[in-house]
């Protein structure tokens, strides 16, 4: 039996390899980890206790790659949304400026700050210049925006996020 289901994965793998390595690349958009997620969908075929009952071999290969595709996608979410700006390793870092390879001057420091803080949601730079600017608590910041302290939260952590990543690139 074990050698059956060996040989249906092998047949899938030699059929719909590239097909499936296509199907999710066009899911996760990075080209390695779509080859990793090809070679986890064949283990997760390999784990299937009875093959025999799966009706249609190809249809369940893919059903499971969606699957994994949106299991990473929700990981991706969850890692970069992941920030809690009430911790205190975060607030040290938002008193640090991050270190610039080459000697960026002040203003071009600014400017920079600015173009990043112009990309930036409404609602997320609101919360942002609410926050910073004006010296609001998040329940003031919530009330005015019209949303909850959690959101306020996500915003702040957002733009912090998105801020770190735009102010450590070289461009």
């Amino acid at each position: 039996m074990a050698d059956s289901k060996t040989r249906l994965v092998e047949r899938l793998f030699a059929e719909h390899g590239g097909s499936l390595k296509a199907f999710l690349v066009r899911r996760v958009r990075r080209q390695p980890i779509a080859a990793e997620l090809a070679q986890e969908v064949y283990v997760r075929m390999l784990r299937v206790p009875d093959m025999g009952t799966v009706r249609n071999p190809e249809a369940y290969l893919y059903t499971v790659a969606s699957n994994l595709a949106k299991e990473y996608a929700r990981d991706e979410h969850n890692s970069e949304a992941a920030l809690d700006v009430d911790d205190p390793w975060v607030q040290a870092q938002l008193v640090e400026l991050p270190v610039f390879s080459g000697q960026m001057d002040a203003e071009r420091r600014v400017k920079r700050l600015r173009e990043a803080l112009e990309q930036l949601p409404p609602k997320c730079l609101a919360a942002v210049v609410l926050q910073y600017w004006k010296g609001l608590s998040y329940q003031e910041i919530a009330e005015r925006l019209g949303i909850s302290t959690h959101m306020v939260k996500k915003y702040l952590s957002q733009a912090l996020t998105h801020c770190r990543r735009r102010m450590g690139r070289q461009e």
